[in-house]
């Protein structure tokens, strides 16, 4: 599996680094970005280590790419942006594994209200664009078909 790990410092996002070692709280924040099938204990990890129940993801809808983690979607959508991606082919949602396949997404973030590409709503109103980010979300995070073991 062909990933690129990014750590980012909460100090560039304005917070304070924290004393506790666990990887919510630690002064670095794991953000994956990829681009192929992420292991499904990999994705148990992110949603373990950040909101239990989903984890947040922003879609490049032009190039695929997919980063997962962190705190706040603004997280991915920066370092997909240090990659050289457009603000208006990056949209965020929440991925929620343990729901029926029909409801593990959400298509609602703060990155995607722009009202200057003429989308001054926070979920994804946009049926294409829709469609590209579920298309993505259900090849490298869990498909429709697949389950995923909870956590233990």
């Amino acid at each position: 599996m062909r990933a690129l790990f990014s750590a980012a410092p909460r100090e560039a996002f304005g917070e304070k680094p924290s004393t506790d070692s666990t990887l919510k709280q630690d002064a670095l924040f794991l953000i994956k970005i990829i681009t192929e099938k992420l292991d499904p204990q990999v994705l148990k990890e992110f949603c373990a280590a950040h909101f239990e129940t989903m984890v947040k993801f922003v879609v490049d809808i032009k190039s695929g790419k997919m980063a997962i983690g962190g705190d706040l979607h603004a997280d991915g959508e920066a370092l997909l942006l240090q990659q050289g991606a457009l603000q208006s082919d990056l949209w965020g949602g929440n991925f929620y594994p343990w729901h029926d396949p029909q409801e593990r997404l959400e298509y609602t973030s703060f990155i995607n209200i722009r009202p200057s590409d003429d989308h001054p709503h926070m979920e994804i109103q946009d049926l294409a664009i829709r469609n590209r980010v579920k298309e993505r979300a259900e090849t490298l995070l869990l498909g429709p078909d697949e389950t995923l073991e909870p956590l233990s």
